[in-house]
């Protein structure tokens, strides 16, 4: 008679490594369903009902769903768990969508569809963000592949959904319905695959107050403040000027096929801020501000690209600008999540990351602000707003240096526990 021994089944390595997708796709989905909007810009501005200014402003209406949820959620999660906040994402993507698609004509109905857009996508970035890295971390992934994945999980569904909706309303049927119907359909798949996300935060029975959760550690953290801070507006503010800025402009010169060269843009801008996020990660030092140096400097010469695009109006120098300042967009980004997971705790990862992402949203006003500045002011063209774009970056370049190199002399000048913990960002101000 033999003895067997049998010992508890454990997933295989490639299995092991697949956990986060689930979560990966309802980021995806998000993202999808609040870019999908962008290319079709063009397409509400030709349809005659809404002002320039309007409809650029829909662009931004949609952080209204995206700052509460990102603020909110991510602190409540860290509190009930990440699942229970995580699967209304795709509720609210599919519902956003269906809103826009049965309201092309419709201010309201278009501003509500586009803030349930913003809510599926807050509560996808803080949430969803932080339950990708956690998984990663948990399955012994290298340092880093948790925020790659997450913004890469984010770029896509953007890239991808502004693609899609794109071609499909430029050529299929039903242009103002079709590209909203695909991504309820697929909204419906990651609501489904979700369930099989493990959850990496347990729900807190006892503790403190709400309300005290809400109040994030880290937001007054000195590199938050001069490091972070100053390159997070340039996320958004690099992608609205390469797919929402650049095809306006060009609407002229595009004329057979203004939707698909806005869906080029998008692409093409996207694309390359997915492709530069794996580089990104690589070349960002932990004892260094190479990251965000690195990023702010593409942005100067995307914004720079951008005045040239303005003045001369010829498609190909308008695709370099808008591939370059995507390329800033994906170095900012990642630059971004990894300085705030180096500062961040595992009490307020979900917190802090929310308001980075909060700051970031702020750079998707300035598709309508530079309408209403060239409509109330015009002889302040886009080539002159884009090279103050250019000084703009060159500004938030000295700050984040500054703001380094003060970070790092703080933390030798110290010479202590603390102060090598401060070094690091393992101590916040509160």
């Amino acid at each position: 008679m033999s003895l067997t021994t049998t010992r508890r089944a454990t997933p295989t390595e490639f299995t092991r490594h697949r956990r986060w997708l689930p979560v990966a796709l309802a980021v995806f989905t998000a993202a999808w369903g609040g870019n999908e909007f962008t290319p079709l810009l063009v397409m509400y501005r030709q349809d005659g009902g809404l002002s320039a200014v309007a409809v650029d402003s829909l662009l931004f209406t949609y952080v209204l769903g995206i700052v509460p949820a990102l603020l909110i959620g991510g602190p409540l999660s860290d509190r009930l768990g990440r699942r229970p906040l995580m699967l209304p994402a795709p509720v609210f993507a599919a519902l956003g969508s269906l809103l826009i698609a049965v309201g092309p004509h419709s201010l309201a109905l278009l501003s509500a569809g586009r803030i349930a857009s913003g809510v599926a996508l807050g509560l996808s970035m803080a949430v969803g963000g932080s339950w990708i890295a956690e998984i990663s971390a948990r399955d012994g992934d290298r340092p880093g592949a948790g925020a790659r994945r997450a913004a890469m999980s984010l770029t896509a569904g953007f890239g991808v959904g502004a693609g899609l909706a794109g071609v499909l309303a430029q050529w299929g049927p039903w242009p103002t319905v079709t590209p909203y119907a695909v991504n309820i359909a697929l909204a419906a798949v990651a609501l489904v695959a979700l369930g099989r996300a493990p959850e990496t935060r347990e729900r807190r029975t006892v503790g403190g107050r709400l309300v005290d959760d809400l109040r994030i550690r880290g937001v007054g953290h000195r590199r938050f403040l001069s490091v972070v801070v100053p390159v997070a507006p340039w996320v958004f503010g690099a992608a609205a000027s390469a797919y929402a800025i650049i095809p306006a402009l060009m609407s002229a010169r595009t004329a057979g096929a203004p939707i698909a060269f806005a869906s080029l843009c998008c692409v093409l801008g996207l694309g390359a801020g997915f492709g530069i996020q794996s580089l990104g990660r690589r070349l960002d030092d932990p004892d260094s501000a190479r990251g965000p140096v690195l990023a702010l400097v593409v942005l100067a010469v995307g914004m720079a690209l951008a005045a040239g695009a303005a003045m001369q109006l010829t498609i190909w120098l308008s695709l370099v600008a808008a591939v370059v300042l995507g390329c800033g967009y994906g170095m900012a980004m990642i630059a971004g999540l990894l300085e705030v997971q180096r500062i961040a705790d595992e009490s307020n990862l979900a917190g802090l990351t929310a308001v980075f992402y909060s700051v970031t949203y702020l750079g998707f006003a300035i598709p309508a602000v530079l309408a209403w500045i060239s409509e109330t002011f015009t002889a302040v063209t886009y080539p002159w707003m884009f090279g103050a774009g250019v000084v703009a970056a060159a500004v938030c370049l000295a700050v984040v240096v500054v703001g380094h190199r003060a970070d790092r002399r703080i933390a030798v000048a110290t010479m202590s526990p603390v102060g090598d913990a401060l070094g690091r960002g393992e101590v916040l101000d509160r």
